[in-house]
């Protein structure tokens, strides 16, 4: 499964397509929607410039079936600690996912950050993202006890439409 480095002129398309799975309509895309307590956007591409201009090190990768083929998926990647990674924004195409495609991206973005030297994975949800949360769990995630605050006020991570929104902090040991 192959993945490619965004470039600049990648932007705009990935803050579109990260948008619509996250943001889209619920009925339509199901359990991977924020839609039903977030509005607003996710992202957007001056956004995503300046989170790569501020992490040098922070890679931000495209799933395609080749490099100029159609956007499939995409996952945030950048260093946390001396051995940890945080891995966000992981999306793949809402219509695509029967094809395990999150499973195959999740894989692969772990196998770039242990040939960077991490020896574990971390990453947060929203706490009431259950299903996604159980499906972190049967990849070998698990919580860590640690929450954090949702940022209220902070549009740029969307309008939430619920007062009790906060993240569950998810680790996963990586292996040799």
């Amino acid at each position: 499964m192959p993945l490619y480095p965004v470039t600049d002129n990648d932007l705009t398309a990935v803050a579109a397509f990260v948008n619509a799975a996250y943001r889209g309509e619920s009925s339509r895309l199901g359990w991977t929607t924020e839609a039903d307590f977030l509005g607003g956007q996710r992202t957007d591409a001056a956004k995503l410039r300046a989170d790569l201009e501020a992490q040098p090190e922070a890679m931000l990768l495209t799933l395609r079936d080749s490099a100029d083929g159609p956007l499939l998926g995409c996952v945030w990647l950048e260093p946390a600690e001396p051995d940890v990674w945080y891995l966000g924004m992981l999306t793949v195409r809402p219509d695509l996912q029967d094809r395990q495609l999150g499973r195959g991206l999740l894989a692969e973005a772990e196998a770039v950050i242990r040939k960077r030297g991490a020896r574990r994975v971390r990453m947060t949800v929203v706490n009431i993202r259950d299903t996604l949360i159980a499906w972190y769990v049967r990849r070998g995630y698990e919580p860590t006890g640690e929450t954090r605050p949702f940022p209220y006020g902070d549009i740029r991570c969307g309008e939430p439409r619920r007062d009790d929104l906060h993240f569950i902090v998810l680790e996963k040991q990586l292996r040799d």
